[in-house]
């Protein structure tokens, strides 16, 4: 099994909703997608897949899209976006994916070689640009979903490596440390995938490895519309 990741498919939620608003690399982005996943990802592979998945407001209006994306090879570890406005209940959104994808909210899926698990994040503070005391609430209450997903996953992976997804960043390009890298340290993860950075903003995300931890910006248009393999 190899696994794979690729973020913010920004699918049409049942509308002809234009992406190339956001630049001409936008136009049909899916389609490419599509073509790239193919391509690349067999049955026996992974895809994770960190949040902003679909505009839909309702889950009805997002099956189209999930049922489109159940139809690519692979099976399909999904986790929560700030877009993803059709994701009400974990139960309800769990009910209504196609065979072979999952979602993750606060917890973990073991795939055999590695334990992987997931949550949405929030914004991080900088040098900069510090929160505002509300963020710094949600910023919080985010690392504590954060660590119970971790616990979950360490429970499970008795020595395999830890894969962790979030939609947010967990460290930025500059910044030395974060409440939520702090956690990913803690409990030895081996990876961890985020989407979320878009267009200029892709230059802000990190990726390489900081103290231990592999770290791959996956949205889709910083990864060239294409998914990357990031395991083994």
């Amino acid at each position: 099994m190899s696994l794979f990741a690729i973020g913010d498919l920004h699918m049409s939620g049942g509308d002809d909703k234009p992406m190339d608003v956001f630049g001409p690399q936008w136009d049909r982005h899916f389609f490419h997608i599509r073509e790239n996943w193919q391509q690349l990802v067999t049955a026996e592979d992974t895809v994770l897949i960190p949040g902003d998945i679909s505009w839909a407001m309702q889950l009805e209006a997002a099956r189209v899209d999930l049922e489109e994306i159940g139809q690519l090879p692979g099976k399909k570890i999904l986790c929560k976006g700030n877009h993803d406005y059709w994701w009400n209940s974990i139960s309800q959104v769990r009910a209504a994916l196609p065979a072979g994808m999952t979602a993750l909210q606060h917890n973990a899926a073991d795939l055999g070689d590695a334990v992987v698990c997931a949550t949405r994040g929030w914004m991080i503070p900088t040098k900069e640009t510090p929160l505002s005391e509300q963020d710094e609430k949600i910023c919080k209450r985010e690392a504590e979903r954060l660590r119970l997903a971790l616990e979950d996953a360490a429970a499970r992976a008795k020595g395999r490596p830890l894969i962790v997804m979030t939609h947010y960043p967990p460290l930025l390009a500059g910044e030395t440390d974060t409440i939520f890298t702090k956690l990913l340290e803690a409990y030895g993860v081996h990876t961890a995938v985020y989407g979320h950075l878009h267009g200029a903003g892709i230059q802000s995300g990190f990726t390489g490895e900081c103290r231990g931890v592999r770290y791959h910006l996956v949205s889709c248009d910083s990864i060239g519309f294409s998914p990357i393999k990031i395991y083994p």
